[in-house]
């Protein structure tokens, strides 16, 4: 029976918890033709960018993912990226 060292833990200063950009302002609502604040949660891909990412506290990750799609339906913002 072979024994498996244990996995070292990483060193380094502990991750400090993002902030939700929307409570610390105070925005209710997030709204679809905010194009330029909606694109800092999308990927250059095109792709919504995950919460552990962003920060977003899951009420305002609902509302964004939202605003997204309603956008991207409104064609203010791409599908997928362009080439």
């Amino acid at each position: 029976m072979t024994v498996r060292p244990k996995r070292r833990k990483m060193a380094g200063r502990p991750k400090r918890k993002k902030r939700c950009p929307w409570k610390s302002s105070g925005v209710k609502i997030v709204d679809y033709k905010d194009v330029e604040n909606i694109k800092r949660f999308i990927t250059e891909r095109g792709k919504i960018l995950p919460r552990r990412i962003t920060g977003v506290s899951a009420h305002y990750q609902r509302l964004l993912t939202q605003a997204i799609k309603r956008a991207r339906h409104m064609a203010l913002i791409p599908f997928v990226a362009e080439d």
